[in-house]
């Protein structure tokens, strides 16, 4: 079925087929893994995740938990240390097997492209709809609490959860793989930890600056300073503290978002929370709260990547007068989810 007459302006709805799921993702090709590979030097790898339990407690954002390990359990006995000897007497073997619950974007995570949709008339109908990238519609195919659906398809479950992302689920990411070449902007270096918002004007300075370069299919990585800062907090974040803090995108910044549009960019992975300021400035008119993410989630398919762990990855990069490298950072294959954590690897 069509689910689409219209797209909203500016975005690339179709362009990559009437079904895609994947958007922007779809420039991570054959080439831009090659391009990625041809930047390995060193063969030195740097892990670009926080410690999961970072930023600590639910200060940042009280919908979000913090993980939550246990030992899984048999008749009400859990796995952990358990002697194998219970079972079978002639066993030397002692087992631990644990389970986690969590929230799926407490800490260094990946959006998938069912997590912010909008408001926007699909059939030119004049009735605005909740739909998502490419007009994939919320209570078809993403599913909230109110949806129960009438067939089970082991999206979101054997028993039928009423609730999951039927299509634009972060599990097509990890089967693309999401690797490719990874080009890092260090605001850092510019702005120090003071609160910067950041528009097109002050990015195209730092790109002039640093002599960074980036082209279509590239993965942008944003260094502001923000999970340093969570970091050296050990799991006490003060949040107010937090959100004076740091560079972090302007989303209300029209010549940005152009910007993005323009360079072909793949995904932005950022080490800060949300990537842009979070409300937006004040504009005029119905708008988004959130008008990057509306930008690049629901207009381009371009997904968002926040809090990751930069710096040493940085300063590397930095000692040798270098700006790109391979990056590979696939998300859980969780089908349905519409998050997921990420251990990002970069390799220089």
């Amino acid at each position: 079925m069509k689910r689409w007459e219209k797209r909203p302006e500016g975005s690339n709805w179709g362009d990559f087929g009437a079904d895609d799921q994947l958007g922007r993702v779809n420039l991570l090709t054959r080439e831009q893994v090659l391009k990625g590979v041809r930047e390995v030097q060193l063969g030195q790898t740097f892990c670009l995740s926080l410690p999961l339990d970072l930023p600590g407690g639910m200060a940042l954002n009280p919908r979000r938990k913090p993980p939550q390990l246990s030992g899984t359990q048999r008749d009400g006995v859990s796995y952990m240390n358990f002697p194998m000897e219970n079972l079978d007497p002639s066993s030397i073997d002692v087992l631990s097997d644990d389970q986690v619950l969590m929230s799926l974007q407490y800490s260094t995570q990946w959006d998938a492209l069912a997590h912010v949709g909008a408001y926007f008339d699909v059939d030119g109908s004049g009735t605005a709809q909740k739909v998502y990238y490419n007009g994939y519609a919320a209570g078809r195919d993403i599913l909230g609490p109110d949806n129960i659906p009438d067939h089970d398809d082991g999206c979101c479950g054997s028993g039928g959860h009423a609730m999951g992302a039927l299509k634009l689920g972060v599990e097509n990411f990890a089967v693309k793989g999401m690797q490719g070449r990874g080009v890092l902007v260090d605001f850092t270096r510019h702005f120090g930890r003071s609160r910067q918002l950041v528009g097109y004007q002050e990015l195209a300075a730092v790109l002039e600056k640093d002599k960074v370069q980036v082209e279509a299919g590239d993965m942008l990585v944003l260094r502001t300073g923000f999970a340093e800062v969570v970091t050296e907090m050990a799991g006490q974040p003060d949040a107010q503290e937090l959100h004076r803090v740091c560079s972090v995108l302007d989303g209300a910044d029209e010549q940005l978002l152009n910007w993005i549009t323009d360079s072909g960019i793949a995904t932005i992975c950022a080490d800060n929370y949300a990537v842009e300021a979070y409300p937006a400035r004040e504009r005029e008119g119905r708008k988004s709260l959130l008008p990057l993410h509306h930008h690049c989630l629901f207009k381009l398919g371009l997904p968002l990547a926040e809090l990751w762990y930069l710096k040493d990855l940085a300063e590397a990069l930095h000692a040798q007068g270098r700006n790109r490298f391979l990056l590979t950072a696939p998300p859980l294959r969780l089908p349905g989810a519409v998050g997921s954590p990420v251990t990002p690897i970069a390799t220089i």
